[in-house]
């Protein structure tokens, strides 16, 4: 099995590599269109701003490329948020995927919001094997608004999307790669899709 990861500059790619190598999976890093067009699996990280983040995207022409992916697609934390239509930071556009916006938490909480949370209303194979109420590890200051592509939820003084998915394409606002054996079901669900 060819599982990638795009490499476009805005990724803890290296854990995310290591929690697939703990599978006995080489994950390849790349940003080459013909490499992520043949994959059997494509991971979308993002850590950073989702503007420069964006700029990147572009710069490669993967902005192009991603939304039209076939094979099952997994984005991580701001590489879900990029999937979106848009978000409030630095008023950037996504890549239309996911219906829905993407919005600051408000100054009434801690931003960012950092450290283990649980997800509930567990609704995709994603989780198969996962129990609602488990703990995930999450670093973010936007949030994904619910939205009919909703599979999971987390609470932080609101209930949004912690989970995602439409057609082939899921995202996740959390890190599976540092949450623990529920990560490591989550990464092993996603290669079995």
């Amino acid at each position: 099995m060819k599982v990638v990861i795009i490499d476009y500059g805005a990724g803890n790619i290296k854990s995310i590599q290591f929690a697939f190598k703990r599978l006995n999976i080489d994950a390849i890093l790349t940003n080459n269109p013909k490499e992520i067009l043949e994959a059997d699996k494509v991971v979308f990280p993002g850590v950073g701003e989702a503007k420069s983040a964006m700029d990147m995207l572009k710069e490669s022409g993967l902005d192009i490329i991603i939304p039209k992916l076939k094979q099952p697609v997994l984005g991580i934390c701001l590489g879900m948020q990029l999937l979106c239509n848009e978000t409030e930071e630095g008023s950037t556009r996504g890549l239309g995927v996911f219906n829905v916006s993407v919005k600051r938490f408000s100054n009434q909480v801690k931003v960012p919001q950092i450290g283990w949370n649980t997800i509930n209303n567990l609704k995709s194979k994603l989780f198969n094997g996962i129990s609602e109420n488990e703990y995930m590890y999450l670093v973010h200051s936007y949030y994904v608004e619910n939205c009919k592509e909703t599979i999971a939820t987390t609470n932080y003084s609101q209930i949004y999307s912690s989970a995602l998915q439409k057609d082939n394409f899921f995202g996740v606002q959390f890190h599976p790669e540092k949450s623990s054996y529920v990560g490591e079901q989550l990464l092993k669900n996603f290669l079995e899709l």
